[in-house]
C-alpha cells in the first residue's frame, strides 16, 4: 500500500458476468482515507517497456470508485499509474515518486491538466496503457484516450492493480507483455 491507513482487502470473488469465468480479484476494504492507495504487486515479470491491460468494475465507494493499472514499479512508493474513476469521470496518469502522486499532463495539454474527462460506463471496462522510454498511450474500452510523456522512471520494475480509498473493485484478465 502507498500510505497510511487499514491494510487493503484483496479476495477472489464470484461475480457473473465476469469476464474470466465468473471470477475476479476484487479490493473490498472501505477504508474511506483519501491518501491510501491499495497494491496488487504482480511479481511474475519486471519490464521496461511494453503493455499492461485490466478489465473492471467499480462497484462501490463514496469517496472514491477508482481502478487503476501500475507498472515500472520500484517499491510501494515510486512508480506509475494510470487510473479510472467512475465518480470523477476521468482518467488520470500519475507519477508516484517518494509516496508523492502527482498527475501528467495529457501531450498538447497545459501543464496543469489532470487528466481527461470521460465517462466511465457502469460494468466492466478495460484500461490499457502501452509504454516505449518517456512514451505512455493511454486506452480506456480499445479507444486512444491521450498521450503523455516522462521519464522519472525508466528502468524495469513490477506491474500490478491499483485502487484508492473506499473503492470496491473488481479486476479480471490482467495482462502484461514486454521486455
Amino acid at each position: 500500500m502507498t500510505h497510511s491507513g487499514p491494510p487493503p482487502r484483496w479476495e477472489i470473488v464470484r461475480d457473473s458476468p465476469s469476464p474470466r469465468a465468473g471470477c475476479s480479484l476484487a479490493q473490498v476494504s472501505r477504508d474511506p482515507t483519501a491518501g491510501r492507495f491499495p497494491l496488487a504487486v504482480w511479481n511474475g515479470l519486471s519490464i521496461s517497456d511494453g503493455e499492461v491491460s485490466v478489465a473492471f468494475k467499480a462497484v462501490a465507494g463514496d469517496v472514491d470508485r477508482a481502478a487503476g493499472i501500475f507498472w515500472r514499479y520500484q517499491d510501494p512508493n515510486n512508480y506509475y499509474v494510470v487510473r479510472a474513476n467512475a465518480l470523477e469521470n476521468n482518467v488520470v496518469l500519475y507519477r508516484v515518486e517518494k509516496g508523492i502522486r502527482l498527475s501528467i499532463p495529457p501531450k498538447g495539454m497545459p501543464s496543469r491538466s489532470y487528466g481527461v474527462k470521460h465517462a466511465i460506463p457502469g460494468g466492466w471496462n478495460t484500461l490499457r496503457v502501452i509504454f516505449q522510454g518517456k512514451l505512455f498511450i493511454i486506452l480506456l474500452n480499445n479507444e486512444r484516450l491521450f498521450e503523455a510523456e516522462d521519464q522519472t522512471f525508466l528502468k524495469t520494475g513490477k506491474t500490478g492493480l491499483w485502487t484508492k480509498a473506499d473503492s470496491v473493485t473488481y479486476f479480471s484478465d490482467f495482462a502484461v507483455s514486454g521486455k
